[in-house]
């Protein structure tokens, strides 16, 4: 079975809207836009490609499609990064999107849920769920996260989107790996574990 992982930049506390530039996402006024480039490092960028490579496809929303979609056809054929993300197979789960054309995009049909179900079961490798906030939401209230990969960065922005927000499914998880990089940033992969467990001091 193929597993679904969400990989996401996030603040410290815990904002993952517009990481990337101040036009990315401007949605509910938020004013904080390209928060990461301040606070990354080459470790940062190390890390990612090591996450793309052990990957087999990306699964994006609408509105993460639309901005991959416009940048990596004509980026830098320089930057190792293009040959990945424009060969690399992108899913793309849309209520608005009729068709997508940016090179082995699929556009799933139906129920989100259920097309990532049947995403899952199919023959494969591992699929990267990459921003995508409102998708990321859909798949962890129907349990179909198996791994988070993410780069906790250090700065707080005081609001935004959230990758937890209120509503979150409680859910144990397990640390693969944690470290920290020379900006501060802190990159962790932990895999889904079951419901938490609870206790008393």
């Amino acid at each position: 079975m193929r597993e679904i992982i969400v990989c996401t930049f996030l603040t410290l506390d815990g904002v993952m809207q517009a990481p990337g530039g101040p036009d990315e996402d401007a949605e509910n006024g938020f004013g904080q836009g390209g928060w990461q480039k301040p606070v990354t490092d080459e470790g940062v960028g190390e890390a990612i490609a090591g996450w793309y490579e052990r990957s087999d496809a990306m699964l994006l929303g609408r509105k993460t499609y639309d901005i991959f979609a416009s940048y990596w056809p004509t980026a830098d054929p320089g930057d190792p990064f293009t040959e990945r993300m424009n060969g690399m197979h992108k899913y793309v789960a849309s209520r608005t999107l009729t068709s997508v054309e940016w090179q082995n995009s699929t556009l799933l049909e139906g129920d989100t849920a259920e097309a990532v179900r049947r995403l899952k079961e199919s023959d494969g490798g591992s699929i990267q769920v990459v921003g995508s906030g409102d998708l990321a939401q859909t798949l962890m209230r129907h349990g179909l996260v198996d791994e988070y990969r993410l780069t906790i960065h250090p700065v707080i922005v005081g609001s935004g989107k959230r990758l937890f927000a209120d509503g979150a499914i409680p859910t144990a998880l397990e640390p693969v790996s944690v470290s920290t990089t020379k900006s501060g940033t802190i990159v962790g992969v932990y895999r889904t574990n079951g419901e938490p467990g609870h206790g008393s001091f």
